[in-house]
């Protein structure tokens, strides 16, 4: 223990020495946290946007019907299905739709569209639906109108109050044809959405396709969206397997993979970081090994064991990486929890980018313990391997040839 405090004491005989090293593990602990809690943080939002707008957190479909998406591959809408999903932990929102192609007509121009009748009240909670409406009326329960898309609406040519026409395919090959009046305009950032997606309730799409009491899919909303495995999982194992249950990493590859690489090179770049840390940290021991030179070979020159030396630097070395690491890591924390009260907003073009596809032109940090905890831990165990340094110095000491000046 007397090791222990004569470390302490040595140093602080040359403060300046003490602080330079201090200030490299402090700020790398700093660095290291905010850029890991920003990626992650940018990453979880820009999942927030996509499964917000429409494909929910999970979906789950009649088995098959994600590879044939047709109206003979729906499922019962019914109150102990619904109650089945309910009970497994983490699900506070189902919205039951019925979706389904058809031909869009108005004057002399006609569209492609895909036809959601859900359940209005559901769908924002789960969706947020009502939060796009930039003009006119949100839907009912019993609503006989429907909402169009900013872009579907411009292609044909079509504003509130004015009447669409649709007609393609029901349920079982029955004619579906209909005359809706636009009860609202919505927006979607992404383009291919905003170009073809028309919302009506879910009772007028079931007559308009004769699919009563039928729907295509369950979207559902969670709770904690870390447990999104567990809880698709625990569903699979609760439906039985006439039902797929499928996450938004399934329904959206691309998006996934899109994360993954990034989340790579975040690594790399974080790798680099700390290449650079012990660096530092490797200098500032190198400097202090050729200044102390002469006061360790009179150590051991009058008695001393070198195996108490050795405690003696290691003690140094893990008494100043562990405070660095402690003070960089309590530092870190009411910073990273302010970018994420206040995150860093983005302009211009790259501004205009994330909007369009529906994006929050924001980039917050992730609050997650984790974070803090261990890039401390990391930048802990660079400066204990690098304590090694010393041990190997003070291994081929030799007194007489160190004490000469």
């Amino acid at each position: 223990m007397w090791l222990v405090r004569l470390a302490w004491l040595n140093l602080w005989r040359n403060k300046n020495r003490t602080l330079i090293s201090m200030a490299a593990v402090f700020f790398a602990v700093v660095l290291s946290t905010v850029l890991t809690a920003l990626s992650d943080g940018a990453f979880d939002n820009m999942v927030k946007n996509v499964v917000s707008y429409y494909t929910g957190y999970i979906q789950i479909h009649r088995q098959g019907y994600w590879d044939d998406q047709t109206l003979e591959n729906t499922i019962l809408n019914t109150q102990p299905l619904q109650d089945s999903i309910y009970s497994a932990p983490g699900v506070i929102e189902l919205a039951p739709r019925l979706e389904s192609f058809s031909l869009a007509a108005s004057g002399d121009v006609t569209r492609g569209v895909l036809v959601v009748g859900t359940d209005p009240e559901k769908e924002n909670l789960a969706t947020g639906l009502k939060s796009k409406l930039t003009q006119g009326k949100y839907l009912d329960s019993q609503s006989n109108e429907v909402l169009l898309c900013e872009g579907l609406a411009k292609r044909l040519n079509l504003n509130v109050g004015d009447t669409i026409l649709l007609i393609g395919q029901g349920y079982h090959g029955a004619t579906a044809a209909g005359k809706y009046a636009v009860s609202g305009l919505i927006h979607y950032g992404a383009p291919d959405l905003n170009d073809r997606m028309l919302f009506m309730s879910l009772n007028e799409a079931q007559h308009l396709y004769s699919a009563e009491g039928l729907i295509t899919t369950y979207v559902l909303l969670l709770d904690q969206s870390e447990e999104l495995n567990e809880t698709a999982s625990l569903l699979r194992k609760l439906l039985s397997s006439r039902y797929e249950v499928m996450t938004w990493e399934e329904i959206m590859p691309e998006l996934k993979q899109h994360i993954d690489t990034d989340t790579g090179n975040s690594k790399i770049f974080l790798g680099f970081l700390y290449v650079l840390v012990a660096m530092g940290i490797f200098g500032t021991m190198l400097m202090m090994m050729i200044e102390r030179s002469y006061e360790l070979g009179m150590l051991l020159a009058i008695g001393m064991k070198k195996y108490k030396m050795i405690i003696l630097l290691v003690s140094e070395s893990i008494l100043t990486v562990m405070v660095s690491c402690l003070i960089g890591m309590i530092c870190s924390i009411p910073l990273v929890y302010y970018l994420n009260i206040h995150p860093i907003r983005l302009t211009g073009e790259l501004e205009k980018t994330y909007e369009r596809f529906g994006f929050e032109a924001i980039l917050p940090t992730s609050t997650e313990a984790e974070h803090f905890i261990w890039q401390a831990i990391v930048v802990f165990c660079i400066g204990l391997f690098l304590s090694f340094y010393p041990v190997w110095r003070v291994i081929r000491l030799d007194p007489v040839t160190s004490m000469k000046r």
